[in-house]
């Protein structure tokens, strides 16, 4: 669709859903931060994928309103369409993590859309992820299709593993793993948080502090104040295993942050610097410090089960990665400013995302996404009975056999042709957006700007 072209009854009501969708999720940070949504629609405009990625309201008004075709609720036995879910799942929220007991993981990653939701939006959302992938790396429909088979089938094996109590310990690590992704971990392991230092601080007076860049900003005495005072408190709900001594949580220096993700536009945030082990300058640790947003599945489902559990999204959203990752970031905790939360991890220099940019024949990408299929049923499975939390209070594995049953391949089918049809809805949908925010229908006047 070229500029000044008409479009379709059809393409029209879409448009004016996918205005008042993205409205409704973002039209109050929009009018608080023009100038970041700016940048994020501007990214979101680069390709259907990154549009994807910034859409996850999009994703949940469809399937749960059978604007999708299909909700996916004959797949629900009542227990699986309330499982804890990561919200998110596309193929870039993967990635490493030093755990708590000192190993580097390949795991999912960025849990701030974490939810309880049905089990099978994770894997519609990752499969149309990796449609849209394939799309633009000129794979054919045939080759698109097998890999989303894959992934599906390497997540069913897994869950069998688990009720089966044959993967317990499973995790992705240097020593079970090749390819990319036991590269990337390998890639981890060689980064050093001297380096990190480094490149975000330095040394004055025979201390660290942040470097000024056009990236931070200080801080008027009474911000600085509110954020002194919600770190304080973010101490307290760090469990009790995993505190270390006093002097490890020392606040070295404090600024305003920007410039985070596409997902992040609009969210006040800010980066730390504490202490640490020792009094060694390098030894000094970098914490991120960022408002938690309202999860876009949250919008779509019925919440009163689910909100009066949390005080804030940032006590939601630790309490969602604790319960997805079996060894979560000790440091991860939360806080409030002013009644609003606020998440709290540390910023880590052995978090190196999957690129995929290198990865470009089939063979090579089935590789990664059996691995993909199987780290994605450990999340689930890890965040049922067996955790910390209780608001599943049965096993996952069970709940999503039961949901299964013999209908296996009538499950991977399906998944398949949702990921391949909503990818298809995906790239109209972006075309749809870039001329609608090009002409000012949505993003800057919407923000009045």
């Amino acid at each position: 669709m070229g500029e000044g072209d008409t479009i379709s009854k059809a393409d029209e009501k879409r448009l004016r859903t996918i205005v008042q969708v993205l409205d409704d999720a973002f039209g109050e940070l929009m009018r608080g931060d023009p100038a970041g949504f700016r940048g994020k629609y501007r990214k979101m405009a680069a390709d259907p994928h990154a549009f994807y990625r910034g859409t996850a309201c999009l994703f949940y008004n469809d399937v749960t309103s059978g604007a999708a075709r299909d909700t996916g609720s004959s797949w629900d036995d009542g227990r699986s369409g309330r499982i804890w879910i990561h919200g998110d799942l596309h193929v870039e929220n993967f990635g490493t993590y030093l755990n708590s007991d000192g190993r580097l993981v390949f795991d999912v990653n960025d849990f701030d859309e974490a939810y309880i939701g049905r089990w099978t939006w994770d894997l519609q959302r990752f499969a149309a992820s990796l449609a849209l992938v394939g799309w633009q790396k000129a794979l054919p429909k045939d080759d698109v299709e097998a890999l989303i088979a894959d992934y599906v089938g390497a997540y069913l094996d897994q869950v069998d593993a688990y009720a089966s109590g044959a993967a317990e310990d499973f995790a992705l690590l240097l020593d079970n793993t090749d390819g990319p992704i036991h590269a990337v971990l390998a890639s981890a392991r060689m980064n050093r948080r001297t380096d990190l230092l480094d490149a975000n601080t330095t040394r004055q007076d025979g201390d660290r502090v942040f470097i000024e860049d056009s990236s931070v900003r200080r801080l008027g005495v009474e911000e600085q104040s509110r954020v002194v005072e919600a770190y304080r408190r973010y101490q307290e709900s760090i469990p009790q295993e995993k505190r270390r001594n006093a002097l490890f949580y020392e606040l070295r220096d404090v600024v305003g942050k920007s410039g985070f993700g596409i997902g992040s536009a609009g969210l006040p945030a800010y980066n730390l610097l504490i202490e640490g082990h020792s009094q060694a300058l390098d030894n000094d640790v970098l914490l991120s410090m960022k408002q938690a947003n309202v999860p876009a599945v949250s919008r779509f489902v019925d919440t009163s089960a689910v909100e009066k559990y949390f005080d804030n999204e940032g006590h939601r959203t630790v309490v969602s990665q604790r319960s997805l990752q079996v060894h979560t970031d000790p440091l991860l905790g939360w806080t409030d400013i002013d009644g609003v939360g606020y998440m709290i991890a540390e910023v880590s220099p052995y978090e190196v995302d999957l690129e995929w940019d290198d990865l470009v024949e089939p063979d090579q990408i089935r590789r990664v996404v059996t691995l993909l299929g199987r780290a994605t049923a450990k999340v689930h499975c890890a965040s049922d009975s067996d955790s910390e939390q209780d608001l599943v209070d049965f096993q996952v594995e069970e709940a999503v056999r039961g949901s299964v049953g013999e209908k296996r391949e009538e499950l991977v089918s399906w998944l398949v042709d949702f990921g391949l049809r909503y990818a298809d809805q995906v790239r109209s949908d972006h075309g749809l957006f870039v001329e609608a925010f090009r002409s000012g229908r949505i993003g800057l006047e919407a923000t009045g700007s």
